[in-house]
């Protein structure tokens, strides 16, 4: 009897381990947004500098690193309302940009 309580003790216990394991991956989970992160630092003068340079000015909003299209991404808002997104490379050079209209129109 002793040896067949052990073994129930033994996989109940390994049945938490399991669950608690699967609970743990599910909450780190798929969140597309936990690898982008700010840009920090000096990088973060030097992400915005480019963006800035390459939309001819407005404000910078936003910043990532890790984006799913380049290593950096800033988001400037122009005084149109207008937003751009810019990607950078690892030098900080203009890899792609897309504008997302962001203004008023008059009707």
């Amino acid at each position: 009897m002793k040896r067949s309580k052990k073994i129930i003790v033994a996989t109940t216990a390994a049945g938490i381990v399991v669950i608690g394991g699967a609970g743990a991956a599910l909450a780190g989970g798929n969140d597309d947004d936990a690898s982008d992160r700010p840009i920090e630092g000096p990088a973060l003068e030097q992400a915005s500098d480019a963006a800035l340079a390459e939309t001819g000015g407005g404000t910078v909003t936003e910043t990532e690193q890790g984006d799913e299209e380049s290593l950096y991404e800033v988001e400037v808002t122009l005084d149109n309302g207008d937003q751009v997104d810019v990607q950078l490379d690892e030098e900080f050079q203009v890899v792609g940009t897309k504008t997302e209209s962001g203004g008023e129109t008059d009707d």
